[in-house]
């Protein structure tokens, strides 16, 4: 919770209203999403977790998370996976149906480079092949992408934890109406941000110490 209330703080984001967050710690060794309850004036709590996997260093077209602030709004709609095999018959983004959050393009660096090169990425969250990879989440894997388990991206969904202002949409917009799950029931604590830190970098010490 401290390093996500820093995050935030350090990019000018204030919580105005009580509000869930997902919070992603990138560090290789930790690999973990957390649901946050967050609110301006009180205590913050988890309400629940996952394993995640985080960009893979050292593999050619494969990024590194980026860190940051990532709001998931209505100037992008979402998608749902397909369910089709990739040619090493996997299903990169999970069963058929699968939600898939879109937070745009973003810069990330290049993981296969020691320079600190970057590149642009699609930064999504979504689920994996849970017969091949599902049982892998903890360890990074992915091209920069964060994975989460089948019954996590089933949770965020029906619940509509990301969805204010998807919900929002769907009033006026039929395709929003059409991605979001008709058996849902949405939170009245539903946000829009995804915050990605890094623990292990929050834990170094400073060039001066």
């Amino acid at each position: 919770m401290a390093l996500a209330q820093a995050v935030l703080a350090n990019g000018g984001t204030a919580i105005d209203r009580p509000q869930l967050i997902i919070a992603v710690d990138r560090n290789p060794a930790v690999q973990q999403l957390a649901i946050l309850l967050a609110r301006p004036d009180g205590a913050w709590e988890v309400i629940g977790g996952s394993r995640v996997s985080t960009g893979q260093a050292g593999r050619r077209h494969y990024y590194i998370t980026p860190t940051g602030i990532f709001p998931h709004t209505d100037a992008i709609l979402d998608w749902r996976a397909e369910g089709t095999f990739n040619e090493n018959r996997i299903r990169g983004l999970g069963t058929r149906g699968m939600r898939v959050w879109d937070f745009g393009w973003v810069m990330a660096r290049k993981g296969w480079r020691s320079d600190g090169e970057e590149g642009e990425i699609r930064l999504l969250l979504h689920a994996t092949d849970p017969d091949a990879l599902e049982q892998r989440l903890g360890r990074t894997a992915s091209q920069g992408c964060v994975r989460v388990p089948s019954a996590m991206n089933r949770f965020l969904d029906l619940h509509g934890v990301l969805d204010i202002d998807h919900e929002r949409a769907a009033a006026d917009d039929p395709r929003f109406r059409a991605l979001l799950r008709p058996d849902r029931t949405p939170t009245p604590l539903a946000g829009r941000l995804m915050v990605v830190f890094d623990s292990a970098a929050a834990a170094a010490p400073s060039p001066s110490s």
